[in-house]
């Protein structure tokens, strides 16, 4: 269930990220790129903060 959500959120800031980029300002590529490192970085060393907090709020794995 968690991987799930995690999936959802960091595509759903991707696309809301991108959209903004074309809409509003092009820095707003850096946070899609800012996404982008953090699913990088959980990949490699297999910890996502999102995770964490899912879990205290009771979020089934």
């Amino acid at each position: 269930m968690q991987e799930r959500i995690v999936r959802a959120v960091a595509g759903t800031f991707i696309l809301v990220s991108l959209l903004l980029a074309l809409t509003v300002n092009i820095n707003w590529l850096y946070f899609t790129g800012f996404v982008g490192l953090n699913m990088l970085q959980s990949s490699i060393t297999k910890w996502c903060l999102l995770n964490d907090i899912l879990t205290k709020l009771g979020v089934p794995k």
